[in-house]
């Protein structure tokens, strides 16, 4: 291998949704004897996932699978209403670690749903999150991926809004939306975009270096839609070779020149780093930032509530001051060194 140079797509990686959803799962693993249970991946990695299948963690796509009373956590995609009800049902301690942005998307549907709208939700075909929303109300939504999808939905009496599955790329979503508001010009969207922030960050990072690029390596699993979002954006930015790559493990040995490199928002730094060192560059990397992300999502309320009984017992039981004990202060904990300490 022989690279001059890496241009190294900034922010990338874990966003705020994801960074909540690990130390939430990590959190039930150190509290709860295993087997713990997570309906779904917990996020679309595939390093993740193992690092906690090793932990104990046992994954499951049906809340049957889980035995009664087992701890269950619901994965940060979001989980229909019916999905929710049955992890309540089963007698366990559940922690639903749905991402907020996709709780904004289920109020949406719900919403407007009841306010007698036909939805146009854009979303992938089969992806939990899209699965996940139309179950909010089934009835009233239609998914499309296709400006030819839009063009092939009935005509509707009812008012039209149109969602979306907050992953998609700007490209993806603003073409559909052009068709969707072609045919309905009355069309109802949200006052503040589906598009996940962080999701629209890591591509505006990864447009500006790819065309200074002679190949890109997005890192992350294929089951990762923001992760094929990096890797169609590089394609369609006209890069000359482009790769999407779980580990360094899969590099291949004959790229050159100047290299990009960015991660899908569900890929650790860890793995950032091991590809870094296996291209080892001789002229160095040069990180490009676009944008600097401060946001923060606190884990679940009733989670939280059990970290402080937690914190509040361990007090008591080696005799600690009660009244003037520190704060549980999860946010200065990144979810990467909690993976790391598993």
């Amino acid at each position: 291998m022989a690279v001059d140079k890496v241009l190294l797509a900034a922010p990338r990686g874990f966003c705020a949704g994801v960074e909540m959803a690990i130390k939430a799962l990590a959190w039930m693993v150190r509290a709860f004897e295993p087997p713990v249970y997570c309906y779904h991946e917990i996020v679309h990695n595939q390093s993740v996932v193992q690092r906690f299948e090793e932990r104990g963690v046992v994954f499951v796509d049906e809340v049957s699978e889980v035995p009664p009373g087992a701890p269950l956590m619901l994965s940060a995609h979001g989980s229909a209403p019916e999905v929710v009800a049955a992890a309540r049902a089963n007698g366990g301690y559940v922690v639903d670690a749905v991402c907020p942005l996709v709780t904004k998307v289920h109020h949406e549907v719900k919403v407007r749903a009841g306010k007698g709208f036909r939805i146009v939700y854009v979303g992938h075909e089969g992806h939990e999150e899209a699965v996940g929303t139309m179950a909010v109300a089934p009835d009233a939504i239609h998914r499309v991926e296709s400006v030819a999808e839009v063009a092939a939905l009935p005509e509707f009496d009812e008012p039209v809004a149109m969602l979306a599955q907050t992953t998609l790329s700007h490209a993806d979503w603003k073409g559909v939306l052009d068709a969707t508001r072609d045919r309905w010009p009355e069309l109802w969207t949200p006052g503040r975009s589906d598009l996940c922030f962080a999701t629209t960050n890591r591509q505006g990072a990864l447009a500006e270096i790819a065309p200074r690029c002679d190949a890109v390596v997005v890192i992350g699993s294929p089951n990762s839609s923001n992760t094929v979002a990096l890797q169609k954006l590089a394609v369609e930015a006209g890069t000359p070779r482009v790769l999407r790559i779980n580990s360094a493990a899969e590099l291949p040995d004959d790229l050159t020149g100047t290299v990009g490199v960015t991660a899908g928002a569900s890929a650790p730094e860890s793995l950032v780093e091991e590809v870094l060192a296996a291209l080892a560059p001789t002229q160095g990397v040069e990180e490009v930032r676009m944008t600097e992300e401060d946001e923060y999502f606190p884990p679940p309320r009733n989670l939280r509530d059990l970290l402080s009984g937690i914190d509040l017992l361990a007090t008591l039981t080696l005799g600690g001051p009660v009244q003037d004990r520190p704060t549980v202060n999860e946010r200065s904990v990144h979810a990467a060194d909690v993976l790391a300490g598993l």
